[in-house]
């Protein structure tokens, strides 16, 4: 089965090609952080017109690279959520005129879900059936959650962030200390000269029980509110000199407490539940230090570790396009009566 995926849920305009759900034939993305760059973060506006703009143009890299003709395409895959409404707009609205035009079934993919899929991405990465159960770290600019995996589409959230996601947390402090936009990129490249007990900034600490927790286990879920507002504080009472040596000190300071609060709330979700291993994935993932960090919390559980390759840890279409072709999603007619859900739950 050949799935023709598309993205558009915030700022990356990707199309995919992708044969029975994990052979990649053509993952094509257009990057639009100089676009956003001097804004300091996303604008919506400035996004959706930006996939209006080059979303015909990844979509036809993505028909070409793969080698196929339009009529060789099974079935069109397109985000309907979570994400930026006006972003989504687009790649659903071109989904939709393609499964009219081309007369293939439509079907509609949650991002999260499909981030949590892009683990198993291309021949060489595990069979889905082979890992099960596994606790899912999703870690990305605007989701921080800990999911319980127990077969595809079955799924428990078990800790969220209550307030701001880990993405925005270091392109908040990315920006608290001019390091330009996009921050996560910023903060690793700066960090790896610096000492990460520097500074001592809070991890997060012990939530409590709350009806804004929906249940979920205090100990399992995350804020970095606190975190963001102590780097504010610390700058304020500590400007920056200039010194590379102080900047690399404090990024690496403010780097530590954020993979500290992730790592500890895996290693507590690790010891709550019999699972053969941790996935992480999102933009995040791509953290060097996350990686080793987590690297040991899941050689310490006995646990294997499941990593998206580099392409597919970004927001990207082949994700949206192999889960489709894995049988997930609400597929129907090219007229699919579903509309977009910028706060789709997974």
């Amino acid at each position: 089965m050949r799935v023709l995926g598309i993205e558009t849920s915030c700022d990356e305009t990707a199309a995919a090609v992708v044969v029975d759900g994990r052979d990649v034939l053509a993952n094509c993305i257009f990057s639009q952080v100089a676009l956003h760059g001097p804004y300091g973060g996303v604008v919506p506006e400035i996004a959706s017109r930006s996939h209006v703009q080059t979303l015909p143009r990844m979509i036809d890299q993505a028909v070409s690279r793969a080698e196929l003709d339009w009529s060789d395409i099974d079935a069109i895959g397109a985000t309907f959520g979570p994400g930026l409404a006006s972003s989504l707009l687009v790649g659903v609205g071109a989904a939709r005129g393609l499964a009219q035009r081309l007369d293939r079934p439509l079907i509609a993919i949650n991002h999260i879900e499909a981030h949590i899929y892009s683990v198993f991405l291309d021949d060489d990465a595990p069979i889905p059936e082979e890992v099960m159960p596994f606790i899912a770290l999703v870690v990305s600019g605007g989701h921080t959650m800990l999911v319980l995996v127990t077969g595809l589409g079955q799924y428990e959230v078990l800790g969220r962030t209550v307030d701001d996601a880990a993405g925005e947390a270091f392109d908040k402090g990315a920006n608290l200390m001019d390091l330009g936009y996009p921050g996560g990129p910023a903060i690793d490249r700066t960090a790896k000269e610096g000492n990460p007990e520097a500074v001592r900034f809070p991890r997060g600490g012990r939530l409590k029980a709350s009806p804004m927790l929906g249940g979920m286990d205090p100990a399992l879920c995350f804020s970095f509110s606190g975190l963001k507002t102590a780097l504010l504080y610390y700058l304020r009472d500590h400007p920056l000199d200039g010194s590379e040596e102080v900047v690399a000190d404090l990024t690496a300071s403010y780097q530590e407490a954020i993979v500290e609060a992730l790592a500890g709330r895996c290693r507590a979700a690790l010891e709550r539940r019999e699972v053969q291993a941790l996935a992480v994935v999102g933009g995040v993932s791509l953290n060097s230090r996350l990686r080793a960090r987590l690297a040991d919390v899941a050689a310490d559980a006995g646990v294997r570790l499941l990593l998206s390759k580099p392409s597919y840890c970004a927001d990207n279409a082949a994700m949206i396009a192999g889960l489709a072709g894995a049988g997930r999603g609400k597929s129907g007619g090219s007229d699919l009566a579903i509309d977009i859900d910028p706060n789709m739950r997974l």
